[in-house]
């Protein structure tokens, strides 16, 4: 199963479900931190028979653990930054061109190809290190937009604002993908009025600034590009897919991703529409790994599929928290 990719085909909530529950037998067989977790909840195939009943495994798991549904060797291993805690967490990828077809088939939901864009990156935490996934995602969609203009940028503050106002001015489509302290850094030394730029936060201040509130945080952005809306992406070390916000904090998934909320103090029981608790990820393209992650962040889920971030339950390295402090 592990080459299994018709994930990304997936029509329909029953589909969906259908799929989730094969993906759940296929990983209680092959991933023994997994199965052991089952085991102790007493969650055995034999009574998992709906999407409800399946076993969310911690995130934190992910840092003391080989976290795996494959002998194969990892081709690549992707660790968090570690900004709050000394213990980082590993992703080991056993197949790397899923998680290319995963983030490319999801950027393309949402925004179309690559190749209609301009992509400049202002992301210093994550270009320090070379065991990044969003770098590495970011890399690859950068070199798909085939334009001579796309690149990072660490800390080149000037040459980024006059490469924004000269492309925009121009009338070319941008998307400016930024960590959100280096964004902030940004628009307190230079203001721009963008008419054909998409500015989209990846969350977090990294330790670097002090935390701040969804609304503020794009309030401050939004005034300082000269943007209607800020647009967020919400993704992790310990995922393969991602989510994205077209603004106001509401986020959608792909096909093959689903959120739902578990009850702050029992994470067994599942929260309904609407109503706050821990969030919980279904993220089929985690074939080789595990693709039922109980996170650390705090949200809603609504019927639609949609879902929003509104805190987390401690200072955890999560990337993707847009709301950082409840």
């Amino acid at each position: 199963m592990s080459a299994n990719v018709d994930i990304f085909n997936l029509k329909n909530n029953y589909q969906f479900e259908k799929k989730a529950l094969e993906v759940y037998n296929f990983q209680f067989l092959n991933n023994l931190v997994y199965r052991d977790f089952c085991l102790h909840l007493g969650k055995v195939p034999l009574k998992v028979k709906t999407l409800e009943e399946i076993p969310f495994l911690p995130i934190s798991f992910f840092k003391s653990k080989r976290v795996v549904s494959s002998k194969l060797k990892a081709e690549v291993v992707f660790k968090s930054s570690g900004t709050t805690s000394h213990n980082t967490s590993a992703h080991e990828v056993t197949n790397v061109s899923l998680y290319e077809q995963s983030y490319l088939n999801c950027f393309e939901t949402f925004y179309g190809s690559a190749s209609d864009y301009c992509i400049l990156a202002l992301l210093p935490s994550y270009l320090e290190r070379q065991d990044s996934s969003l770098v590495y995602m970011v890399d690859d969609l950068i070199k798909k937009s085939n334009h001579a203009d796309s690149g990072f940028y660490l800390d080149e503050f000037d040459s980024l604002y006059q490469k924004l106002k000269r492309i925009d001015q121009e009338g070319k489509k941008v998307l400016l993908i930024g960590v959100s302290f280096a964004l902030v850094d940004f628009v307190e030394k230079y203001s721009l009025k963008l008419k054909h730029t998409t500015i989209m936060e990846t969350g977090g201040m990294k330790g670097r600034r002090k935390e701040l509130i969804r609304e503020e945080l794009h309030q401050i952005l939004k005034s300082g590009f000269g943007v209607d809306k800020i647009h967020s992406e919400y993704g992790m070390t310990e995922l393969l897919s991602q989510a994205y916000s077209k603004g106001n904090g509401i986020f959608k998934t792909p096909p093959w991703m689903k959120v739902i909320t578990r009850d702050t103090d029992d994470p067994l029981y599942l929260q309904r529409e609407g109503k706050t608790g821990g969030i919980n990820i279904i993220d089929l393209a985690n074939i080789n790994s595990c693709s039922f992650i109980a996170t650390q962040d705090l949200g809603k889920y609504y019927e639609d599929g949609s879902f929003e971030v509104l805190g987390r339950f401690d200072d955890s390295d999560i990337r993707g928290c847009n709301l950082l402090i409840i």
